[in-house]
């Protein structure tokens, strides 16, 4: 087998350091604005609308949609994405086209409405 060297023997014996190198620059993101809404949840605030227009309650319209009123649920608050097949699911089950659903989306991130994060509103 081969010689048994002590740690401190293969310390005093290694190459001197080398110099340090300048810290690399972290990489910056550009800062998300903060008032910008989500797809998601310009989508869900169009369905919520859609269904309180129709006089729905959440379970009536998820039994007709074909999902569980949890997930639609997930869906009305902006926390779940819907497949291209759900949303055509959510929108069936509301009586409107698909599209109607995403001109809604679509307008209400045009015109810069709603946000991300928590509502305080004055009494």
């Amino acid at each position: 087998m081969g010689e048994v060297i002590p740690l401190e023997s293969r310390r005093r014996r290694a190459d001197p350091p080398a110099p340090a190198s300048p810290a690399p620059t972290p990489l910056r993101r550009a800062p998300a604005p903060a008032d910008e809404p989500l797809w998601r949840e310009a989508l869900g605030r169009g369905l919520r609308d859609l269904r309180h227009a129709r006089g729905d309650r959440l379970a009536d319209t998820a039994e007709r949609a074909g999902m569980s009123p949890q997930y639609l649920s997930e869906l009305e608050r902006g926390r779940k994405d819907p497949s291209s097949e759900m949303l055509a699911a959510v929108a069936g089950a509301l009586g409107v086209p698909v599209r109607d659903v995403v001109r809604r989306a679509h307008a209400e991130l045009a015109l810069g409405r709603g946000s991300r994060g928590p509502v305080l509103l004055a009494a």
